[in-house]
């Protein structure tokens, strides 16, 4: 039988696939040692992200909710994007197992950077022209 499971992120909430624990990131940022001894800093890649904040439909008055029409639900999305490298106070996450490979559920609020490539490649791009 074949495994067709999958996992699926809600609301505010990111996975991410953890670094080494280590004083510097793998993509060189160097943290202080002020910062790990208040506060544990770690990193990792985001592997997928929740939908986002919900919001309230539109013209969403009545408290009745037997008079409410089904509406598809709507979301304030995160900052956040999948690929992107993120530094996250530590002791906010969950970790998890799934198939046989570590991950951590961040909410986005404990997130304190993210870095994504796109990025980088434009600063680049700029410094060279």
């Amino acid at each position: 039988m074949k495994n067709n499971r999958k996992i699926i992120i809600v609301g505010d909430r990111v996975l991410v696939k953890p670094d080494e624990e280590r004083a510097r990131t793998a993509l060189g940022l160097y943290l202080p040692q002020g910062v790990e001894s208040k506060e544990k800093i770690q990193g990792g890649y985001i592997e997928k992200t929740g939908p986002g904040y919900p919001l309230p439909a539109p013209g969403d008055v009545s408290d009745d909710p037997w008079n409410q029409e089904q509406k598809e639900p709507r979301y304030l999305p995160l900052q956040a994007q999948e690929g992107d490298y993120a530094l996250f106070v530590r002791k906010a996450a969950l970790e998890i197992e799934f198939e046989n490979n570590k991950y951590l559920i961040v909410p986005q609020a404990a997130i304190l950077l993210l870095i994504r490539d796109d990025i980088l490649e434009r600063l680049s791009n700029d410094i060279e022209e």
